[in-house]
């Protein structure tokens, strides 16, 4: 049995080294697993601390910048021909994760022969909560970034279940999801096989649940393993949540997934939202609508 965890670096080496150091203190009783960190083309090309110049983390580097989805298919590529894994784990790099982490994905998806996507619970790591005061100091740490993913289709939201709860226990019950998050998600090789990677169209946001919809509709489950603990930064790499790249990439590839995968209702909905983009929208929200209607989808300049 191999893993293969992969992590996509871009211009935020920092927040890989936290993410490796973390990866060194895994248990891994009974498997074997390889860490893959995808150099994005970096502006300085990263090079390794020498305590992660270990057999299990490889390095490999791409001189364009191919976006969350392109990185991550490019290690999923790497993982498959080098190592045969059985299962690729795509994990952001701005993430810290618990000793036992991957073994309760396994345990589960070894357990649950239909579960295609298996999935962690996400804490914001503590002291980067998007509420920082509303919290005493014991809850900081075990405050929600994900507990799972639901699909709003008539409002066209895809939203983690849980966000800003502290945890209680409220979602251990909860197995299956609508969608999993690319922060922390193992996929089965037999998924892959099927039903292919990451769609490059997307470049940035919403490949995940993109990818999460072709699963199911390849009759796969896509569960959730709250035993499975990881903390995220969010979005440190890409300049945080509400920021002009990630408010473009949203908007275009909301409007991109649902012409790929919704019925006629949410295609109605979509097109008066893309009306009211180009009559009240700021520059990012006309943009991402230009870019659609002339297919200029995956990396596009929003300056």
């Amino acid at each position: 049995m191999h893993i293969s965890i992969i992590l996509v670096n871009y211009n935020s080496d920092e927040y890989t080294i936290d993410c490796l150091d973390s990866l060194l203190k895994i248990n891994a009783p009974g498997f074997r697993h390889s860490i893959i960190v995808v150099d994005n083309a970096s502006t300085v090309p990263m090079v390794l601390p020498r305590r992660h110049r270990v057999p299990t983390i490889e390095l490999i580097r791409s001189e364009s910048n191919l976006g969350f989805t392109g990185g991550n298919n490019m290690g999923i590529h790497f993982a498959v021909e080098k190592f045969n894994s059985d299962y690729v784990l795509l994990l952001n790099n701005d993430t810290t994760v618990h000793p036992d982490f991957l073994k309760e994905l396994l345990v589960h998806a070894e357990k649950y022969p239909k579960a295609g996507l298996i999935i962690s619970k996400i804490y914001f790591t503590k002291g980067r909560e998007f509420h920082l005061n509303s919290y005493k100091k014991d809850q900081l740490g075990k405050v929600f970034w994900y507990a799972g993913g639901s699909i709003d289709w008539d409002n066209l939201v895809a939203y983690h279940r849980g966000v800003d709860e502290v945890d209680r226990g409220q979602f251990d019950t909860q197995l299956e999801c609508d969608f999993a998050t690319g922060c922390s998600v193992m996929i089965k090789r037999e998924v892959l096989e099927k039903v292919g990677t990451l769609d490059k169209n997307y470049f940035l946001y919403m490949e995940d649940v993109d990818y999460s919809v072709r699963v199911k509709k390849a009759g796969y489950e896509i569960h959730f393993v709250p035993k499975s603990i990881v903390w995220h930064k969010n979005a440190g790499s890409t300049g945080g949540s509400g920021s002009p790249l990630q408010e473009y990439y949203q908007t275009r590839n909301t409007m991109l997934f649902t012409f790929k995968h919704g019925g006629v209702k949410q295609i109605i909905t979509v097109l008066r939202l893309m009306f009211g983009f180009l009559i009240d929208g700021n520059s990012r929200h006309r943009l991402a609508v230009y870019h659609l209607l002339t297919g200029r989808y995956g990396k596009q300049s929003i300056i």
